[in-house]
């Protein structure tokens, strides 16, 4: 039986192969090691989730001072200071990437520093500060996450993306965003709270693709109403730089001018020129790594999880999916992860939270009623901010099974993730409506909403 210097050695110190490797080791006392060539932590940790939260954080307050004067605050007019922020921000960073240090330290994992590269079914080759080393193993994991993908047009080169974004030395005066995903919404509400003019350039009619109709109409109108400029069914065809920043050539040769051009148009697999290919390792037209459903490429001892199999670019997921790697290598139970019905939530300003099916794509499958709520938060009512809140529900006419929840508003995301575990249960209609409402809130609209706005198949408009 051959000998391997480690039972897992895994490609990518990111939540989920972090999860994998420390668990394979504390649980099962798997002999494992992470290969990492930048942070521990990786994007969500040290380049996403946590560092933008922050920020949107900060970009509350802003509201949150005008709103004070409403309950008999006088807070006169306060500064911001944006390096104070950025500093702060890093400092947090730099705790918990300690605390990452740590977890893996105590469960017995081996950290190796430098650039990780696949030989062969059983090798990988590490470029680090002390030169290429060699090391082997049983088995290979690649978590090596996504990477932002930018359009091959000319003048890309000046644009930053979401890393630099959270990194800038002073806050930018103007600024356009290129994109109308969630990462392009949230930082067109962090940066327009600051008060930063802010542009959203988008090709479709509207933001937020694959999301519910109401989400994104409610969600688009919100932001406009705050002073973002959103503009649909435009490409950005060229940028320049000028004395004062940037200048993109829109289409009809419309020109733009800001000082920072932001792109957040996807993220692309990062698996290319890590030697997957020439070990075997097939990848998808996209770069992602193709898997089974117990995350096995197409050679058995390697195997891949996270933003780089490209199933769902969630940190929870990844997370769930290591659970699965360490259960399946080392535990004696093969295991899956359920991908349905996974809650989810941006956090844009206001923030959306969602989970099941959109209602448009609950028409095709079911017969379904739909319950929708709209209203001003009581927060509002005394300081008079002009921002809705919406609630939808769509609910399986036969079964009574609720299918999809979704939200624009207050505390969407902390609702959601309550909303989700009642779904994963198989919660109907009639379980919400037999649940007493927690008054005055806005959660207890989900139990409050008793006649459809759009019975059997009437479609929204």
């Amino acid at each position: 039986m051959p000998q391997y210097d480690y039972d897992l050695i895994t490609i990518g110190g990111g939540s989920g192969g972090v999860r994998a490797s420390r668990f394979a080791a504390a649980q099962y006392g798997a002999k494992t090691a992470v290969v990492e060539n930048l942070r521990i932590g990786g994007t969500c940790v040290m380049r996403g989730c946590v560092p933008k939260k922050l920020l949107v954080y900060g970009a509350h307050f802003a509201e949150d001072f005008e709103d004070a004067r409403g309950y008999g605050w006088e807070p006169g007019e306060p500064a911001f200071d944006w390096q104070r922020l950025i500093a702060n921000k890093n400092r947090e960073l730099d705790r918990l990437e300690g605390v990452y240090h740590r977890l893996l330290r105590d469960a017995g994992v081996d950290e190796l520093t430098g650039t990780g590269r696949v030989v062969d079914a059983h090798t990988v080759e590490v470029a680090g500060p002390d030169g290429v080393k060699t090391r082997t193993a049983k088995y290979i994991l690649i978590a090596t996450g996504g990477w932002p993908s930018l359009p091959d047009i000319p003048g890309i080169e000046h644009a930053i993306t979401s890393n630099e974004a959270l990194d800038l030395d002073r806050l930018p005066n103007s600024i356009a965003i290129v994109g109308g995903g969630y990462i392009a919404v949230e930082f067109a509400g962090i940066f327009n709270a600051f008060g930063a003019e802010t542009h959203v350039v988008i090709r479709a009619e509207n933001i937020l693709r694959g999301f519910d109709q109401a989400v994104r109409d409610t969600l688009h109108e919100e932001m406009v109403k705050k002073g973002v400029v959103i503009h649909q069914e435009t490409r950005v065809q060229s940028i320049e730089k000028t004395a004062a920043g940037y200048s993109l050539r829109l289409d009809d040769d419309e020109i733009l001018e800001v000082e920072t051009v932001m792109y957040a148009t996807g993220r692309a697999p990062n698996s290319r020129g890590i030697g997957l290919e020439e070990a075997g390792v097939r990848l998808a037209a996209n770069g992602a790594v193709v898997v089974d459903d117990y995350f096995r490429t197409s050679v058995d001892s390697i195997y891949a999880l996270g933003d780089v199999i490209d199933r769902v670019q969630l940190t929870p997921v990844a997370l769930a999916e290591g659970m699965a790697v360490a259960h399946t290598l080392f535990g004696g139970r093969p295991t899956k992860v359920d991908y349905a019905g996974i809650p989810t939530a941006v956090f844009s300003t206001p923030p959306v939270g969602t989970v099941g099916l959109t209602e448009e794509a609950a028409r095709r499958d079911y017969d379904i009623d739909v319950y929708q709520s709209h209203f001003r938060p009581m927060k509002y009512t005394l300081s008079g901010r002009d921002e809705h809140t919406v609630m939808k529900m769509i609910v399986d006419r036969k079964t009574g099974r609720v299918l999809g929840c979704h939200m624009v508003g207050l505390d969407a995301a902390e609702m959601t993730q309550a909303l989700g575990i009642a779904m994963k249960a198989g919660a109907t209609k009639a379980h919400f409506d037999a649940t007493i409402g927690i008054h005055p809130t806005a959660a207890e609209e989900w139990v409050t909403m008793r006649t459809p706005v759009r019975p059997k198949a009437e479609a929204a408009e």
